[in-house]
């Protein structure tokens, strides 16, 4: 992984996100020799939280009224 000062990355960033795009490699940026930022390539493919339960699902029966009837709930008190 490439370790990068905060003061170059501030001069060259357009250049480095290239590079990292191409590469598929991350970079580090460092202030004072800590490391503070990691710039890594995003993922192509298609965030896989969105749309995973869809087609798993499925309705069975009203799901509008209640689920008691008032004579039913009134057994529960």
């Amino acid at each position: 992984m490439k370790t990068i000062p905060a003061g170059i990355f501030k001069t060259k960033c357009l250049a480095i996100m290239d590079e990292v795009q191409a590469k598929r490699e991350p970079v580090v940026v460092t202030k004072h020799g800590r490391p503070v930022a990691k710039l890594v390539p995003v993922n192509s493919d298609a965030d896989e939280i969105f749309g995973f339960f869809s087609g798993r699902g499925s309705i069975t029966g009203d799901v509008v009224s209640p689920a008691l009837s008032p004579k039913e709930w009134g057994n529960l008190r």
